[in-house]
């Protein structure tokens, strides 16, 4: 078990699904007292809506999250050197993290969260697999971090 990191970035593909997903639960589960963000290697897609309902089953409110790319995050001012930590959750935001940190001395971690995006044919078999997805990144958070403080 480790000591919360003061800020945390979670990244994926499209900042659609499991990044932001990671990042509605890391503040549900852990309180303001990190820093939480989320970016996408591209922004092509708005949050998607079986990642909220999945969210929403456990209080996890996400309909308001808007989809950033690492190129937007640097633009809006949220310069990648102040994490302490990156999270990636797909092989090809691994890849862009490290790209763009290797300039700094900066922990990029990555956990192979399964992408639920195109799985399951009927409303119910796709919910299934998004909440898979949302609790491998609990999964990965608890064995991290311990034990939620639940903070509403």
């Amino acid at each position: 078990m480790k000591e919360l990191p003061q800020s945390i970035l979670f990244c994926c593909d499209h900042n659609a699904v499991r990044s932001p997903m990671a990042e509605g639960i890391m503040k549900k589960f852990y309180g303001t007292g990190t820093y939480v963000q989320s970016v996408g290697v591209k922004n092509d897609l708005e949050i998607d809506g079986f990642c909220v309902a999945v969210c929403q089953e456990i209080d996890v409110e996400l309909s308001r999250h808007r989809s950033r790319s690492f190129d937007e995050m640097e633009q809006w001012g949220d310069d990648l050197s102040s994490f302490d930590l990156v999270v990636a959750l797909s092989p090809a935001s691994q890849r862009r993290a490290l790209e763009l940190t290797r300039v700094f001395h900066l922990e990029v971690e990555y956990w192979p969260i399964m992408d639920p995006t195109g799985l399951g044919e009927t409303r119910a078999a796709k919910l299934d697999s998004y909440r898979q997805t949302r609790d491998q990144i609990i999964k990965h958070l608890t064995a991290r971090w311990g034990t939620p403080q639940e903070i509403t």
